[in-house]
């Protein structure tokens, strides 16, 4: 399907689950972009009972998703991103969610939940505006964005490892001081050992212990404040 823009469609991938309909939720892309790691995600929630939207968020640069398995992947994938404008790109994220929530398949809420260059993307969305929930894994934006944490409303969990060669501990802990002195539910949960990026089994940094569980502490959240009715 396509996303109305101010600038025109954007690109974006949808599943919906078997049983036709569910609870929404906007999927934000890694740097590399909608990859085959990001599509399986989709059909995994799909298969828990939501209706998915992963918006192709480098659609205005007319570029493909980048083979994350590749050599030089990591670098090719930053310089891509860094040509984004992060207020446009906030911008068609927050459209997503309006397209997606305004889906009569979609009952109930509708939330987002992203993956490192989209889990600071979904922190940034969640205070503009306010989804049901938020899930953030190793939200690579987030130390720039903290000033924003009051403005996030939404019951929200955040994954990060302990060793994350790209956000350190201490700034690990700054994160989570930041976004749980509000009055807002929020679990935020550390990975010993874990590195950025560690629930991509298609990219060198995968952790499986530490993706398998925080992919059932995703799922359970989500049952419990995104249930599918």
């Amino acid at each position: 399907m396509t996303v109305p823009t101010d600038a025109g469609e954007m690109p974006a991938r949808l599943w919906v689950p078997e049983s036709g309909g569910g609870p929404g939720l906007l999927l934000l892309q890694e740097i590399f972009g909608v990859s085959a790691y990001i599509q399986r995600r989709g059909a995994d929630l799909a298969e828990a009972g939501y209706v998915v939207l992963a918006p192709e968020l480098y659609w205005r640069l007319d570029a493909e998703p980048i083979d994350e398995s590749q050599d030089g992947a990591i670098e090719e994938a930053m310089g891509r991103a860094q040509q984004l404008d992060w207020a446009t790109t906030v911008g068609d994220a927050v459209a997503a969610l309006h397209a997606l929530a305004g889906r009569d398949d979609v009952t109930g809420g509708t939330g987002v939940i992203g993956f490192c260059f989209g889990g600071g993307l979904a922190f940034n969305v969640a205070a503009v505006a306010d989804p049901a929930v938020l899930v953030s894994y190793y939200g690579s934006a987030l130390p720039g964005l903290l000033d924003l944490a009051p403005q996030v409303t939404a019951p929200s969990l955040h994954h990060f490892g302990t060793v994350d060669a790209y956000i350190d501990l201490p700034t690990v802990e700054k994160i989570r001081e930041a976004v749980t002195a509000g009055g807002t539910p929020v679990e935020f949960e550390l990975y010993d050992g874990a590195n950025h990026a560690f629930d991509n089994d298609s990219f060198m940094l995968h952790h499986p212990h530490a993706s398998r569980t925080a992919w059932h502490r995703t799922l359970e959240f989500l049952a419990r404040e995104l249930p599918l009715g």
